[in-house]
């Protein structure tokens, strides 16, 4: 949250970011309620409070989910939207949610930021992501690997129709995406138009599983073992960003590549290999 004055125990708060959510696409599949009451009825409290303290400035965890499988790539912002899992279709759900209110309520400003793949960490390898019990997502679950605490890399689809069979997604490096934030923030200040509005923050560019965990060897000079196992339900072949609405809008374009998301990535694993607790 983003919070103007805190004077003698008063609090006038003036925007809010809202990060919290469930997020993986699998475990979204087998328990669809916890997704649903988690996800949207949280969310839904959340607007009933920042109403009470008229707090009515949003910028909201949208997903590139809200696509499903795109007929053509790159993704642009007013693309039909129809997510493939429950995941998604909160999200989804949720973006509707909040051009709803703020048609009824035309103060509210709200931007809906679609994140694409976010991976990597701070480059000083100090702040990174640790997640409790075998990582939903691909990066977190190599650097596991990397260190040891991980036998092998599962690869959930080796079959689809793309170069190598691996699907493709846009990875976009953490701290692009807080550049992101801070872009869209800044409108939510400076123009009074805005109504509610996405974008979408990645990099432009596809990069497939196989690529992403070659470039991860190459940073940290360790050999991955993968294990191909079949594809994941609800899972895409193909998804990529159009960053033009971005770049022309919000003056932010992602300035990192894979080589530098798996850099930094190494060097907070490698600093941290049990994350934030020491070695059990």
């Amino acid at each position: 949250m983003i919070w103007r004055s805190c004077f003698l125990g008063l609090s006038e708060f003036d925007a809010v970011i809202h990060f919290a959510g469930l997020k993986a696409v699998a475990e979204s599949v087998e328990y669809p309620r916890r997704y649903f009451d988690n996800n949207l009825i949280g969310t839904i409290n959340l607007y009933k409070v920042m109403a009470k303290y008229n707090c009515k400035k949003m910028v909201f965890s949208s997903s590139a989910t809200v696509y499903g499988q795109p007929e053509k790539i790159p993704c642009v912002e007013d693309f039909e939207l129809k997510a493939m899992n429950p995941y998604g279709r909160t999200k989804l759900f949720l973006e509707a949610i909040s051009r709803d209110i703020q048609k009824a309520e035309p103060e509210w400003r709200i931007i809906l930021l679609r994140y694409f793949n976010p991976v990597g960490a701070h480059e000083s390898g100090k702040l990174g992501e640790d997640p409790k019990g075998i990582p939903n997502n691909l990066m977190p679950y190599i650097q596991q690997v990397a260190v040891g605490r991980l036998p092998e890399l599962k690869v959930y689809g080796h079959d689809y129709p793309t170069k190598d069979g691996s699907a493709i997604r846009d990875y976009i490096h953490v701290m692009d995406l807080a550049d992101g934030h801070i872009a869209a923030l800044r409108k939510l200040f400076t123009r009074e138009e805005i109504g509610c509005v996405a974008y979408n923050l990645g990099t432009g560019r596809g990069t497939s599983v196989l690529e992403m965990v070659a470039a991860f060897e190459k940073a940290s000079g360790k050999k991955i073992p993968i294990k191909l196992c079949p594809r994941r339900p609800g899972d895409a072949t193909a998804v990529y960003a159009s960053t033009d609405k971005a770049a022309k809008e919000l003056n932010w374009k992602a300035k990192y590549g894979i080589e530098e998301m798996c850099r930094d990535q190494w060097k907070w694993a490698s600093n941290n290999p049990w994350g934030y607790k020491s070695k059990p």
